[in-house]
């Protein structure tokens, strides 16, 4: 489980001024990316996964910002890489996460940008471009959606609850194959709102509780620290050996991590 970010000492840096200079970069990625949207050409990359010239450019301008307002701070990004040592202040990003959305011409897309002490994020951005919705918040702030603060669900009871998942793939990637098939058996309203927008529509309240796995530290370092400042509860679970570097989320209203949690480890 992830350390509380109320626990995280901020290095003395100025959040609010950090999660401003986010807010530009995410503006700048916006202008890259929204003309581009149904009309760009998709690339593979040497891993399988999908890229294209949107996610190259928003990364390229959400750097430069990024840079301009924190020269001294370390930045890894999904297309660019950068620094595994991050001891100090590191900006982590993912330009557009959901490119295979963003490629169909789907609109639940999502630019990602968090700071990290360490391994730990004290500030996130999740920018749902396509829709003109932002969700922000550090370390003692709340999380704000569009300047509004907003909260996880209260509720308790998973055979009411909507439950949303990553891709079936990712959870056989990470050894949860069975645990998926008992969501799938057990859960009356799962819903495969994948990607950060899932994670997105959990810091609302609109998904109650989401489970997904084999991410990236830029698939997640934002969700971690905004769903606390929801005031929800979000289980960081290690990939397996063989998947080294990934994770799974288990995100939400409390009392509905704990019954996920008990459900895919059964």
């Amino acid at each position: 489980m992830s350390v509380p970010t109320s626990d995280i000492d901020a290095g003395g840096i100025d959040l609010a001024a950090a999660a401003a200079a986010a807010e530009r970069a995410a503006e700048r990625a916006r202008r890259e990316i929204l003309p581009r949207f149904r009309a760009v050409e998709v690339e593979t990359k040497a891993d399988g996964s999908p890229v294209t010239e949107a996610d190259r450019a928003a990364e390229s301008a959400i750097r430069d910002e990024l840079g301009r307002a924190f020269p001294d701070f370390d930045v890894l990004g999904e297309e660019y890489g950068g620094s595994a040592d991050r001891e100090g202040p590191t900006w982590i990003i993912d330009p557009i996460d959901g490119t295979i959305a963003f490629s169909r011409g789907l609109p639940l897309f999502t630019t990602l940008i968090a700071l990290c002490i360490g391994d730990e994020p004290v500030l996130g951005l999740i920018d749902v471009p396509a829709l003109g919705e932002r969700y922000v918040g550090w370390r003692g702030s709340g999380c704000r959606r569009n300047g509004q603060l907003v909260r996880v669900s209260r509720r308790a009871d998973l055979a009411s609850a909507i439950v949303s998942h990553g891709d079936p793939f990712c959870f056989e990637r990470a050894g949860r194959r069975a645990g998926f098939e008992r969501m799938a058996r057990q859960i009356p309203m799962l819903r495969g709102y994948t990607d950060a927008f899932g994670h997105a529509m959990v810091l609302s309240g609109a998904v109650d509780v989401m489970a997904d796995f084999d991410l990236k530290a830029w698939d997640a370092a934002a969700t971690r620290v905004l769903v606390h400042e929801a005031g929800g509860a979000c289980h960081v679970i290690p990939g397996p050996p063989e998947r080294e570097g990934t994770l799974g989320l288990v995100l939400g209203s409390p009392p509905l991590c704990d019954a996920l949690l008990e459900m895919l480890e059964a």
